[in-house]
């Protein structure tokens, strides 16, 4: 079996700067873009790499599956502190939380299943 995909390898991952000038970023949310690595169907997971502008907003939202983060560049923040390069965040199923990046960052994120978007 073949893919119709090239393997992608970033050689130093670590370093989201890198990572933020060579792909074919989409629009995901106002100051968000998204490149997505792999996903299963819209309601699989989901491996992605998420682009924060300075000032970005993620708005509350509640995981019906399990996320992780990865911060590769810059900062983001939530209700619970700010975490920098290196951080691993892992939210369990039912957790929610806002995201916000005052500075901009570059995150690898995994998403069990689609995260659920609160009314305002």
């Amino acid at each position: 079996m073949t893919s119709s995909f090239a393997p992608l390898v970033v050689k130093n991952f670590l370093n989201g700067d890198f990572i933020a000038d060579h792909l074919p970023w989409q629009p995901l949310r106002s100051g968000v873009e998204i490149y997505s690595l792999h996903q299963e169907g819209e309601t699989g997971c989901h491996w992605a790499l998420l682009r924060y502008q300075p000032g970005a907003t993620v708005p509350l939202h509640w995981h019906p599956g399990y996320e992780q983060i990865l911060v590769l560049s810059g900062q983001q923040s939530d209700h619970r502190g700010t975490y920098g390069p290196g951080s691993l965040i892992i939210n369990p199923p039912g957790s929610q939380h806002q995201v916000t990046s005052a500075e901009g960052c570059v995150v690898f994120i995994y998403w069990q299943k689609p995260v659920v978007f609160c009314p305002l």
